[in-house]
């Protein structure tokens, strides 16, 4: 692997760089780690990601809170339905 090093110069905002620059520090890091590993993750899985780790929301969690308790009791859950059809009616006669 070609290890000479070089300069990629990005714009973006200042009040932006600052924060980032923030965070990475927070984390042990410097600014440049973290470009440089969003780079290799890019070339690596061709892809780009906006977010490494999905939070839920306080709500969203709430919600889903109650959603797992109604699976565990069977409590609204709607059958499978081998057709269209057969939901349509499913749906009709509610």
């Amino acid at each position: 692997m070609d290890n000479m090093k070089t300069i990629l110069n990005v714009k973006t905002e200042k009040m932006l760089k600052k924060r980032a620059k923030k965070v990475a520090r927070q984390l042990g890091l410097s600014l440049s780690d973290v470009v440089n590993e969003s780079l290799r993750q890019m070339v690596k899985n061709r892809e780009v990601r906006f977010s490494a780790i999905p939070k839920m929301t306080p709500e969203l969690e709430v919600l889903l809170g109650k959603v797992d308790e109604d699976i565990k009791r069977d409590r609204n859950i709607s059958p499978v339905f081998a057709s269209a059809k057969k939901m349509d009616e499913y749906l009709d006669a509610e």
